[in-house]
């Protein structure tokens, strides 16, 4: 799982979830919350009281961004977004929308004087429009039978994309026939459930006509199939596209179902012609994910990201392009071992500017058309989650570090210089005293360079020593690079006291697709051994105190916590996993994408081949008797990625062997926590417990 897209997938979703809550009064409109900031320390409270940066539009003329806010309120357990608009330049920002249900999706339409946007009211989630001003909003959806996802309007703005949720057909309806009541689920085939949520509808996209005042004449790209467009969970409107002219449409598709889908990545894009109504499959033979299409300007071309190898959902990122005439594609980052995303075209059409991971650094690039050549645009500790294009000298981009959450960034492109434009947490952000962020290179035991990322306490004092934590990161290839997390934020367990050491293991992105694919199939060999490099070179350090270190991590993180709780040999004096794997024979049957755990695991455990044998050799469960350490688990139930069952069993084992443990379990929560008030129990429980057992005299 990748942290960016991981990361605007949270935005989405936790947009939809509380967008679709019943109606609160209007005096319960959520705004940015007051906190009060003590000594300049980050608490969980002042966490969740950041400003978060939602859906981003440029208008038509360049001159005006739209963009929305999502705040949220800990006492009523709430989120909600609102609409904003300001000058390119950063100047004349004004409030456009104070509602008590959020506005997502929002967009220009080509007039530079109307907006677009999803709104969830009695009937559902619909679209609506209101003026550039946030007045005068009219409903011109009247969608029944699903809801609304996503919609994207034609260049000409006369025809619109809808993404509709369509209700998945029950063949086993007549079996509950006078049974209105039973809540019993029948299924025959795999993928069922993902990541978070049963497969009860599937997203879908519909062409129809649009007149300024209503939408009508919806049809059905995908009508009579159960095929997903965009693909869950991590597909948004960006996995579709229309053609300059309005005439096709280019959209991301996985046509697969059931077991076939559980078991392959192998997504393609298609072009649908709207006269002709014909589909044609612009990448068959291609085996991999193929998502993402962006047409050029004009139309000739079009990029997608794709990877090579089916099953294989780590592989590198690939910037393809086709001519469209000729049908010929070119792999245009064939010589550079980075992988590729958000790709956008020049206005000239002579280059694509695409962000890229590099050592723990996500930055703009631009590749030259005319001779495939690629400048790295952006300087800087940072990453960039999306670009637009400005003009030929600026881009507007979001950016966010280890220091700070997204916000919108005016890039120079000649120069590279990147200016702060929203400000959004600027304010709070001074009234914080944050760590130190520092770039550290060791020696690996097979001699490769290992770097990690430290994070000093605020106020540190090298000549002090402090408890130390080791960041076992998820994915299991999800870079560590400078992301701002609401949970797992360094930022929070340093104005705890605590230096972390946030190590890019093997089998991390941005070190080359060799250093990528080293983990598949190893999961207890050199990852595991550059884990333990990582803390032994920092416990040699004199501020470091040797005697109270601990490990923390989630999903592959939380593998990598029960793996070293019986390898570790005394180092640790805690752990903490979250949603991890704990038995993974067990895991192989729970979870519900196999294209993962065969690719990872080598298989089955039944298979006999010997990286199956050997994965299934190195499970945590098998080490139990060498347990010592205290240990939190936390789980939750609607995690069907990695089964609550995992978290149980292991926390049991603990129990069992005699060893001090607690279970935080969230019956509501999925792979990660969402919800403020849990997100706070989350934070409280892992002080706590940390504070126990690396700060308390024993």
């Amino acid at each position: 799982m990748k942290i960016k897209t991981f990361l605007f997938f949270m935005l989405s979703f936790l947009v939809l979830f509380f967008s679709c809550k019943p109606r609160m009064a209007k005096e319960d409109v959520i705004g940015q919350p007051k906190v009060d900031v003590k000594d300049g320390i980050l608490t969980p409270e002042i966490l969740w009281s950041f400003g978060r940066l939602a859906d981003v539009s440029l208008s038509f003329d360049k001159k005006t961004i739209l963009y929305g806010i999502t705040y949220y309120d800990i006492s009523k357990n709430k989120g909600n977004t609102d609409l904003y608009t300001m000058s390119i330049d950063g100047k004349d920002v004004k409030r456009i929308t104070s509602t008590n249900a959020s506005e997502w999706n929002a967009t220009w339409l080509k007039d530079d004087k109307t907006i677009a946007f999803c709104y969830a009211d009695t009937t559902g989630v619909q679209i609506y429009t209101m003026d550039a001003d946030g007045k005068n909003r009219q409903k011109v959806s009247d969608i029944k039978d699903g809801e609304v996802e996503a919609f994207s309007f034609s260049p000409d703005g006369k025809k619109i994309l809808v993404i509709k949720a369509v209700p998945k057909k029950d063949k086993y309806a007549y079996l509950k026939e006078g049974l209105d009541k039973t809540t019993g689920r029948i299924n025959d085939d795999l993928a069922y459930r993902h990541w978070d949520n049963w497969v009860d509808n599937i997203p879908q996209p519909f062409i129809g006509d649009f007149n300024g005042k209503e939408i009508t004449n919806l049809e059905n790209l995908l009508e009579g199939t159960e095929f997903e467009s965009p693909m869950r969970p991590w597909g948004g409107i960006e996995q579709l596209c229309w053609s300059p002219d309005g005439k096709t449409i280019a959209y991301t598709c996985k046509k697969k179902i059931g077991k076939d889908y559980a078991f392959s990545t192998n997504s393609d894009i298609y072009l649908y012609d709207i006269i002709s109504k014909k589909t044609t499959n612009l990448t068959e033979g291609m085996m991999g994910y193929d998502q993402n299409p962006v047409f050029s300007n004009d139309g000739k071309l079009l990029a997608w990201e794709s990877m090579e190898r089916d099953g294989y959902e780590a592989d590198k990122i690939r910037l393809m392009v086709m001519d469209m005439q000729s049908k010929q594609i070119k792999y245009l980052t064939k010589d550079f071992d980075q992988n590729v995303s958000n790709l956008s075209f020049t206005k000239d059409d002579n280059g694509i500017y695409f962000i890229s991971d590099y050592h723990g650094r996500d930055n703009i690039y631009l590749l030259n058309l005319k001779n495939d050549s690629i400048k790295q645009i952006t300087q800087g500790i940072h990453d960039y989650t999306s670009i637009i294009e400005v003009d030929e000298n600026f881009l507007l981009g979001s950016r966010m570090s280890m220091s700070y959450p997204n916000e919108l960034f005016l890039v120079n492109v000649t120069n590279g210089e990147q200016t702060n434009i929203s400000n959004i947490n600027t304010d709070l952000l001074k009234k914080l005293n944050l760590g130190k962020v520092e770039e550290r290179w060791f020696k690996a035991t097979d001699g490769k360079d290992l770097q990690s990322w430290i994070i000093f306490p605020p106020n540190f004092d090298s000549t002090k020593v402090y408890p130390t934590l080791l960041y076992c990161e998820g994915g299991p290839q999800s870079t560590v690079s400078q992301f701002w997390s609401y949970r797992w934020n360094f930022q929070i367990m340093a104005a705890n006291g605590y230096i972390i050491v946030a190590p890019n293991r093997r089998g991390l992105p941005g070190f080359g697709q060799k250093w990528n694919e080293q983990i598949s199939g190893d999961y207890g060999g050199q990852c595991m051994k550059d884990y333990l490099t990582a803390i032994d070179d920092m416990a040699k350090m004199p501020y470091v105190d040797k005697d109270r270190l601990g490990a923390v991590g989630a999903s592959f993180g939380g593998f990598s916590v029960y793996w070293l709780a019986g390898h570790h040999n005394k180092r640790f004096k805690c752990f903490i996993a979250h949603n991890g794997m704990f038995n993974l024979d067990q895991q192989y049957l729970e979870t519900e994408e196999m294209w993962f755990v065969n690719w990872d695991l080598g298989g089955a455990y039944w298979d006999k081949n010997p990286i199956a044998q050997r994965s299934y050799a190195n499970s945590p469960h098998r080490f139990v008797d060498k347990w010592d350490t205290p240990l939190l688990v936390i789980h939750s139930e609607r995690d069907y990625r990695i089964v609550a069952s995992q978290g149980m069993a292991a926390y049991n084992a603990a129990v069992i062997r005699g060893i001090p443990a607690r279970y935080l379990y969230f019956p509501d929560e999925t792979h990660w926590v969402l919800k403020p008030q849990n997100g706070i129990l989350w934070q409280r429980n892992f002080f706590d417990w940390l504070d126990k057992w690396l700060k308390e005299k024993k």
